[in-house]
């Protein structure tokens, strides 16, 4: 009896060693902090993998760009350095510009048109990412982008020499096609660059705005609602190929929840937090006709720049998006 304990207890260790020696850890850079509600959202992802798979897979979520800063993430995915990460998808626009879609000022400005612009475009993304070694697992957009600004904006001839902030190629070229001067500015740095006067006006979501303490440093929010650009999650293939089957199976299950989840949080977000900028004595600028004529053109110039560059996958994303959207 006593050699029978010993042999079922030599299993129980065996069996205990084996399923740690299975359990895998990822580290999970991400750019935004924990108020973010796609830091939020990216924390409720970790906790439904670890459940899903028994803490077979176990996603630590380092935020703020605590581990990676935000321009090495994708690199750092892509490397291997760590297997997940969280990225704004137009911050890649520079090695290719099919990544600047969602960032088009005009193109999508309702969460109904984003979603068929993600429809039409995700495909594309998707084969852009697998020739990198990398996969996509979810994506989830930011509030309709608006400018903030110290004083109100009734025309573009308000923007010119403003020192604006940027965070993409996009933002970055609408400033200058505005008359605006751009400086690219990461989201922790933001009150700091406006109390040193390197920026003067931002064109961001309500969510950034708010989290930020907007009101400590500019006075007017012009809901503009000019795009909704998103954040990727994207994983390494090689890192996700290593895992046992119903462990991909769980993240994937996992990635679908957490995009439905994410976009109904973000069109929550916006409606909460231009609450929070009203409350905090912000004036909430509906835009006048002038400076949404002016911003407008500027889109339709920026549409027609970004085929010409995207080229056979930009039309053919723009054709399937036109089919979704009934030729809008």
């Amino acid at each position: 009896m006593f050699q029978f304990k010993r042999i079922i207890a030599a299993g129980v260790v065996a069996l205990t060693a084996t399923v740690a020696a299975a359990a895998t850890k990822w580290d999970m850079p991400t750019p935004y902090g924990d108020k973010t509600f796609h830091t939020v959202n990216i924390r409720e992802f970790a906790r439904d993998v670890e459940q899903a798979t028994n803490g077979q897979l176990k996603i630590v979520v380092h935020s703020a760009g605590s581990l990676i800063k935000h321009p090495e993430i994708k690199n750092a995915v892509r490397r291997g350095l760590v297997p997940i990460g969280e990225v704004l998808m137009s911050r890649l626009a520079n090695e290719d510009p099919v990544f600047a879609v969602d960032s088009i000022p005009f193109l999508a400005t309702n969460y109904d048109e984003a979603e068929k612009l993600w429809q039409a475009s995700r495909p594309v993304i998707e084969k852009k990412l697998a020739k990198q070694g990398l996969k996509l697992l979810f994506a989830v957009p930011w509030p309709p982008q608006g400018i903030y600004a110290n004083k109100e904006i009734k025309s573009l001839a308000d923007m010119k020499g403003l020192k604006m902030r940027a965070y993409n190629a996009a933002t970055e070229t609408l400033a200058k096609l505005a008359g605006a001067v751009p400086t690219q500015v990461e989201v922790p740095d933001i009150p700091t660059a406006f109390s040193t006067g390197r920026v003067e006006a931002m064109i961001t979501s309500p969510s950034t705005g708010a989290n930020t303490k907007a009101w400590d440093f500019v006075k007017y929010f012009h809901h503009t609602q000019a795009w909704l650009p998103k954040n990727m999650v994207i994983v390494n293939a090689k890192a996700f190929a290593k895992l046992p089957k119903g462990v991909q199976e769980q993240v994937l299950a996992a990635a679908k929840k957490a995009e439905k989840r994410g976009w109904e949080m973000s069109k929550k977000e916006t409606e909460a937090k231009i609450a929070v900028l009203k409350e905090h004595g912000m004036k909430i600028v509906t835009p006048t006709p002038e400076l949404m004529k002016g911003l407008k053109e500027i889109g339709r110039k920026m549409t027609a720049d970004w085929l010409k560059k995207a080229g056979a996958d930009g039309k053919a994303i723009l054709e399937a998006y036109e089919k979704l959207t009934g030729g809008k």
